[in-house]
């Protein structure tokens, strides 16, 4: 069994929260190949035209390579 991991980074945006943000980002990964680890490494987000907010995460997904 390999212990080599690859590092993949994801931005994920809600219009409800941080969570779901990083819910969605992180579920879709590993729909993809099951995911290991992850970490939350930007939070940001912004003011819409509308006035809504969204939030957007930036994550560092791991996953064993083989």
């Amino acid at each position: 069994m390999s212990d080599t991991f690859e590092i993949i980074e994801r931005v994920g945006i809600s219009n409800h929260s941080i969570t779901e943000a990083v819910e969605k980002v992180v579920k879709e990964a590993n729909e993809e190949k099951k995911v290991g680890w992850f970490e939350v490494i930007e939070q940001r987000g912004r003011v819409t035209n509308e006035g809504s907010l969204e939030f957007q995460i930036k994550v560092r997904i791991g996953r064993k390579y083989k």
